[in-house]
């Protein structure tokens, strides 16, 4: 049986007194007390018993009973994902971008996104290896992040209080993990990506493994930019093992491990795309769609009340354990827990960034959640710990079969409007889809004509803005002018105007109106609202 060392929250605690073990001729004694200064007075002491140390059992014999459980549990609360897609346009750039990627595109060149390229590329590597046909492969890496998280919770929750706190850490993740609106869970998303790395970063630091965790940071980070908040946890666990007294030199060294082990990995992306376009895209060139807010406060308010509500429902029976240790100072380990709130702080400013407040973006909270939940409850007896996890058992459930149940009018618009573009173009034309629904394109089996997959990049309706700040002046800069010359220089066979009143209509932009209007000729009828432009005769 191995022994863990201590972890990077604890290492530093006061050494405790061995307790005395009884010989066979003495009688049983109590665990020795320890003298605390009490708070009326620095002459006068108090006595409190020394906790006993996590039980835990041999590692193999632990593993081999839970990880099974989580398996088929991260499977299960999935399985609507294999029975029908989901509306996702997430999900549905990622399938385009793949194709084209795999056709031998260039990322930020000849398709283009604000976000880092790891996700594409794990999309292209399933499409390449299984097809574009089918995303069953993409399902599974889902699964497989799931169940990956909640191992690495459940080691976190180990290590620090035994082997039923680790069971009950990989449990309470992955029933909340499903408790948003089925196309935030059950679609292959950033954020569902996310979540491994950023519990992964955490327990390498805890280890003091700092190249490591720095490496974690970077995999979260290349997955989606909020992902790189898990640095804050990190360099707070390497403050509190080193930050004091002589362990000068062990942070200096700590520090230059974490940040070669992040560094590397994004330099090298950087560098197997365009340097100049992976800065501009990941960084530079979306300070409209991060930080603007004027003209859509009360809708982005609303939507962040509305998530957050979901938030606290898929939580419901592990709240009140919490905030009642909370109340009652029943924290275990006292400050050990800094460092989970130091996660759930920075987890928390990630999904406020940009005030979208999309319900997938609460994902990234529910690992520090678990874990402090966790903490909270590792005091009960088993039957109560049975008892408070069934509400969430429960509510999972309840998740589970309206993702089975749900309507999906979006989906089956864009199906529609992907048949009508199947009529009226070839295989090989290319086409615009001008709208919010990238999927289409994949639908149709059709070409993009363009390397903006959505209006949002050019419009900044992306953000889910619905005031003043929608339009050409605040696009991408620099967008249009590209979006002329492709237009130009390989005009579409078909334009599929799907904003159906939206912010970002045709009437509204004065290039794509005019482009219209020169060209195009709209076909009789519309599909839904979506309206389909072919090329005039005398174009």
């Amino acid at each position: 049986m191995s022994v863990e060392p201590p972890s990077a929250a604890t290492r530093l605690s006061p050494a405790r007194p061995r307790p005395t073990v009884p010989g066979p001729s003495r009688p049983k004694q109590s665990a020795p007390a320890r003298n605390v200064p009490s708070q009326q007075g620095p002459n006068r002491t108090r006595t409190t018993p020394i906790r006993p140390a996590p039980a835990r059992t041999p590692a193999y014999g632990f593993w081999r009973r839970l990880l099974p459980v989580l398996a088929a549990l991260a499977l299960a609360i999935r399985v609507p994902s294999f029975l029908h897609s989901f509306w996702s346009p997430d999900e549905g750039y990622l399938a385009v971008q793949a194709r084209i990627l795999a056709e031998g595109g260039e990322l930020y060149q000849t398709v283009v996104d604000r976000k880092t390229p790891l996700l594409p590329w794990l999309y292209e590597a399933a499409f390449t290896v299984f097809g574009d046909g089918s995303t069953q492969a993409m399902k599974l890496l889902a699964v497989a992040a799931q169940f990956t998280t909640a191992a690495l919770l459940a080691a976190h929750a180990r290590r620090r209080w035994g082997d039923r706190s680790g069971a009950t850490a990989g449990v309470v993740f992955l029933l909340i993990s499903v408790g948003f609106i089925p196309q935030d869970t059950q679609a292959v998303t950033f954020e569902v990506v996310i979540l491994p790395f950023t519990a992964a970063a955490v327990l390498c630091a805890d280890r003091g493994r700092w190249g490591a965790a720095g490496a974690a940071v970077a995999g979260a980070f290349l997955t989606k930019q909020t992902g790189g908040v898990v640095l804050v946890p990190v360099l707070w666990l390497l403050w509190a093992a080193h930050g004091a007294g002589p362990g000068r030199y062990a942070l200096r060294t700590g520090l230059i491990r974490t940040g070669v082990g992040f560094a590397a990995p994004v330099v090298a992306a950087a560098l197997l795309t365009d340097p100049g376009g992976f800065l501009f895209w990941t960084v530079t060139g979306s300070g409209a769609y991060a930080f603007s807010l004027d003209g859509s406060e009360l809708h982005v308010l609303v939507r962040a009340l509305v998530n957050s509500s979901i938030l606290g429902l898929c939580c419901l029976g592990i709240v009140p354990p919490v905030l009642r240790a909370l109340r009652t100072g029943r924290r275990p380990d006292g400050a050990a827990l800094v460092d989970l709130w130091v996660w759930f702080a920075a987890s928390a400013g990630a999904v406020a960034v940009g005030f979208h407040f999309f319900g997938h973006y609460f994902l990234q909270l529910l690992p520090p959640i678990a874990l402090l939940a966790t903490g909270a409850l590792r005091s009960l007896r088993h039957e109560r710990l049975r008892s408070v996890l069934s509400v969430p058992a429960w509510v999972c459930v309840c998740f589970v079969v309206w993702a089975v149940f749900a309507p999906r009018s979006e989906l089956t618009h864009a199906e529609r409007v992907a048949a009508a573009v199947r009529e009226h173009s070839a295989p090989t034309d290319r086409v615009l889809i001008w709208g919010m629904h990238p999927q289409t394109y994949r639908l149709a089996d059709r070409a993009p004509a363009s390397r903006y997959l959505t209006a949002g990049l050019l419009t900044n309706f992306s953000g889910g803005r619905d005031g003043p700040q929608v339009g050409e002046e605040y696009g991408v800069p620099g967008a249009w002018q590209v979006f002329a010359a492709e237009m130009r220089a390989r005009p579409p066979a078909l334009i599929v105007d799907d904003s159906r009143g939206k912010p970002y209509g045709p009437e509204r932009l004065p290039t794509l109106r005019g482009l219209l209007a020169e060209q195009y000729e709209p076909l009789p009828g519309t599909v839904e609202g979506t309206v389909l432009y072919v090329r005039s005769s005398g174009s």
